[in-house]
């Protein structure tokens, strides 16, 4: 990196310090059409976990059957022990909980929509229907002293539905703060939200009763707008901002979903706001370029490319 760069000029009204969550073990990989190795995927969390970041998504429970990808999650976690970071996985329903739970999962998420159509493509289910599949294994994770988080996927947008009804997300997300998650994601799964729009949805939401520190936001840059999102999100006091290594990611159910926002892309602006992170963005970016060797192409991310490109 060149030396002084990004330099430091904070701006007003922003948060000091920001918790990236790190999904791109999960949210990305699930996502590749050939399956990394497990060792690769157990190495891949630990250099994360090197690089500063304190929350790596590790894994999903979800039946082979739909992410033949993470069909190994009971291999991967125990190799994960001792790793330095909180490493949440993805549970979607009580059997899901139980793998998990069997290999000492300290952190759980499920996934709801705040659509139809995306609900019936992702879980069968209506929305209702989810959540109500969703609420023992809430309820049984939290007895088990489980931290649980919510994510809500086509909370800005959906390919088949369009324009999502901001009081439909608002609804749902309530339903998932209520039931006991204590962290819940907002998810711009087709990447369609602008600033105003995010502004909007998290003044409704605080409107209804959920408070901003519950709340995390995860932008795809299917339109380039991710990072203004994120900048929209962090002046309304969001703290908690979802991250993929390299940019890797989409959603299998959602063909329009394209790349998460780019961790790198995200600390070199949280870097240039002076806000804090935990994270070394030297070894977050030769981390993605390590994997990018592994799966054979290059980072999408610009800044991991302008950085290994000057190296």
């Amino acid at each position: 990196m060149t030396e002084g760069l990004p330099m430091r000029v904070p701006a007003s009204g922003l948060p000091a310090r920001v918790r990236i969550h790190e999904v791109g073990p999960r949210d990305g990989l699930q996502n590749e059409k050939s399956v990394v190795p497990t060792e690769v995927k157990a190495e891949f969390v630990r250099r994360l976990a090197a690089a500063g970041l304190s929350t790596v998504e590790a894994t999903s429970f979800v039946h082979p059957k739909w992410v033949p990808q993470l069909a190994d999650a009971e291999a991967l976690f125990p190799q994960l022990q001792g790793v330095p970071a909180r490493l949440p996985v993805l549970v979607p329903n009580e059997r899901g909980l139980d793998r998990a739970l069997a290999l000492g999962a300290r952190d759980v998420a499920v996934f709801a929509s705040a659509t139809e159509s995306f609900a019936k493509a992702n879980l069968n289910r209506t929305v209702d229907e989810a959540l109500a599949m969703f609420e023992p294994v809430v309820t049984r994770a939290i007895e088990h002293g489980l931290r649980v988080r919510g994510y809500l996927s086509m909370c800005f947008g959906d390919p088949w539905e369009g324009a999502v009804p901001v009081e439909q997300v608002v609804r749902v997300t309530k339903a998932l703060a209520e039931m006991g998650c204590d962290e819940l994601s907002l998810g711009d799964t087709i990447g369609v939200a602008t600033p105003g729009h995010v502004t909007e949805l998290l003044r409704r939401l605080n409107d209804a009763g959920v408070p901003t520190r519950r709340l995390a936001v995860h932008f795809h840059d299917t339109y380039g707008q991710a990072l203004s999102n994120t900048l929209a999100a962090l002046q309304h006091g969001v703290t908690t901002v979802d991250a993929s290594a390299g940019g890797l990611g989409g959603c299998p159910y959602a063909k329009s979903a394209t790349g998460n926002l780019a961790t790198e892309d995200l600390v070199w602006m949280l870097d240039g706001l002076g806000i804090e992170t935990g994270v070394d963005l030297t070894a977050l970016t030769a981390t993605s370029v390590w994997m990018a060797e592994q799966l054979g192409r290059p980072s999408p991310s610009r800044t991991v490319r302008a950085l290994s490109h000057k190296e």
